[in-house]
């Protein structure tokens, strides 16, 4: 089982770092892919890469962080080189429901990291709310140039999952598709080929039920994959298999 996404650099993770990658190993996991969001974070990610074998990096901006931390296509590729465990470029995209960054800002950093990820042939993994239709437009502009995409914490529509699926995206479930309320989004993964399927937990942050309002962490994928399985009506031991394998044929391809 492989987590596709997590903030280890966030409390109370950090801090506690050692019993959540024991609690991690105990129930399966077999890599931890920590997400960097700011410049900050990043320094924080690189060295999390170097306390255990299964902890796996990304480099990159997020939307929020867009206006302050300014980052270059040269910048993630440096990183990219220098650090063999920094297999990603994100947390990426375009986040128009908050707007804590320029509409202008976060679209120019959008497009460095995928320019970085052109360059590299390295997967991105980017965040999309309330801005379906230019996140789409503007990865549909780089279609000709074979992106590796990972939707993460997918939440949009079925109308983009199917667009997103025409530029061979893949889409990570989280935490989010345990809730109660979450029914449509269990239709539209439903809707979604198997290959093209991952689990997260986006911790510390969206815990699923039975924990939701606690502050997740990596062992609580067990329940999203729980979901995600019965959602597509397969095995859960059936789907730990295909997502991590297309977790591997991503990152590791």
């Amino acid at each position: 089982m492989i987590d596709s996404h997590c903030h280890l650099d966030h409390e109370p993770l950090y801090s506690d770092l050692k019993n959540v990658i024991q609690r991690s190993k105990d129930i399966g996991l077999k890599k931890l892919l920590t997400i960097s969001t700011s410049f900050e974070s990043f320094s924080r990610v690189k060295d999390l890469t170097k306390k255990d074998d299964i902890i796996f990096g990304t480099v990159g901006i997020h939307p929020h962080e867009s206006s302050k931390d300014i980052i270059k296509s040269d910048q993630i590729i440096k990183e990219l080189k220098e650090n063999k465990k920094i297999i990603g470029i994100g947390e990426t995209g375009l986040d128009f429901f908050y707007n804590n960054s320029e509409k202008e800002k976060q679209i120019s950093s959008f497009k460095e990291h995928i320019e970085a990820s052109i360059q590299t042939n390295t997967p991105l993994i980017i965040h999309s709310r309330d801005a379906e239709k230019e996140t789409f437009e503007i990865l549909n502009e780089y279609k000709n140039n074979d992106l590796k995409i990972l939707m993460h914490c997918f939440t949009g529509s079925i109308e983009f999952a199917k667009k997103l699926l025409t530029l061979n995206s893949y889409f990570s479930a989280s935490g989010i598709i345990t809730f109660k309320n979450s029914n449509n989004l269990r239709n539209t993964f439903k809707s979604l080929p198997l290959d093209k399927l991952m689990i997260e937990t986006d911790s510390p942050f969206l815990a699923p039920v039975p924990n939701r309002g606690k502050k997740n962490e990596p062992s609580f994928i067990d329940f999203t994959a729980s979901t995600l399985a019965e959602v597509m009506e397969i095995d859960k031991s059936k789907l730990i298999d295909i997502t991590s394998n297309n977790f591997n044929k991503l990152f590791f391809n």
